[in-house]
């Protein structure tokens, strides 16, 4: 999930193919403009904002197929300009079947005198989902200033909260600074803190670092994490590490129709390894795209996306196959809006 709970973990690929966790949702991430560049990127050939520490590997990720198993449908649907839903049904036979309401709230800042300078693509927005078992996964995306932006996330299983967190980042004019508080319990005294930093050093070059701290009636401690991004006009090479483990990517884009990736993960609480290849092929004229992994754990898999022209819609195909386990799962999706 896109809480701090994951980022105390080794990042990457927590899901693959065939285990038993159920897969995240596409809520979880960050919106898309909530990573992208600020509007005060400065143009004039002086260091620009590096961005969020959350989108270090998105280059990388992006490239990698989704797991898709069994039968998926999600209907989207544009009520106004400011309100979105979707209807997602899962059909399964691995794991449980189940349906989702998904809903996106943006509200026009015009009304809100506090944020009357942020455009219409950061208007404060509310977006939520909940499942056919009562789970609910709710995240509140605010701009207190122009360069100030805040969020909290609300998550349940069934009639538990399981994550109430509150983000805080700041957006310099080349450097990021971030703060998280994650499941704060005076009770129990318990807490978790995360604090994100980084900074431009040079046009590709970007260094900062991760501390997590987490606090319980039991145990304390925290993890202390480096991170690096050198990236050229085709292609990005990342790095993180610390007493956690490891996570190197790197970035390739061949052509207009090619891109490729490769990334390596190390868990010192595990004590387990990946390396993972995996590829984007975009073919225009046919209206279709592929993506295609394979890993060092003999899992091999690959998602065709085809756009249905003249519909609005996307036929989705794929299949991965767990040699080493001898399993294989197929999926088959339709995506309408």
């Amino acid at each position: 999930m896109g809480s701090v709970l994951a980022l105390s973990s080794s990042p990457g690929h927590q899901n693959w193919p065939f285990s038993t966790d159920p897969p995240p949702s596409r809520w979880d991430a960050h919106p898309a403009h909530w990573d992208s560049p600020p509007r005060w990127e400065r143009r004039d050939g002086r260091l620009p904002n590096p961005g969020s520490f959350h989108s270090l590997h998105r280059s990388c990720k992006d490239v990698f197929p989704q797991q898709i198993e069994g039968v998926k449908m999600i209907l989207n649907k544009t009520l106004s300009s400011f309100f979105k839903v979707s209807h997602t049904l899962h059909l399964s036979a691995v794991s449980p079947s189940y349906y989702r309401f998904h809903g996106a709230a943006a509200f026009l800042c015009s009304q809100l005198a506090f944020c009357s300078f942020v455009k219409s693509q950061d208007a404060p927005a509310l977006i939520g989902e909940m499942d056919s078992s009562g789970s609910l996964n709710a995240h509140a995306l605010l701009h207190l200033t122009e360069r100030v932006r805040a969020r909290t996330v609300f998550q349940t299983q069934q009639s538990q909260f399981v994550t109430w967190q509150f983000e805080t980042e700041y957006r310099g004019n080349d450097f990021t600074a971030a703060v998280t508080v994650a499941n704060p319990d005076i009770l129990r005294e318990s807490v978790i803190l995360v604090a994100h930093f980084l900074q431009s050093v040079s046009s590709g070059l970007v260094l900062g670092g991760e501390l997590v701290y987490h606090r319980g009636r039991a145990e304390e401690g925290g993890i202390l994490t480096l991170a690096g991004q050198y990236s050229r006009p085709n292609w990005v090479a990342t790095l993180n590490a610390g007493k956690g483990g490891a996570h190197a990517s790197y970035y390739h884009r061949a052509n207009k129709q090619i891109q490729v990736g490769v990334e390596f993960e190390a868990s010192t609480r595990t004590q387990e390894t990946t390396t993972s290849f995996g590829y984007q092929m975009e073919l225009p004229e046919a209206n279709m795209v592929f993506r295609g992994m394979i890993n060092s754990r003999c899992i091999i898999g690959g998602v065709l996306e085809k756009r249905l022209t003249p519909l609005p819609a996307t036929l989705i195909m794929g299949a991965f196959v767990n040699h080493k386990g001898d399993k294989l799962q197929v999926g088959l999706g339709i995506n309408v809006g």
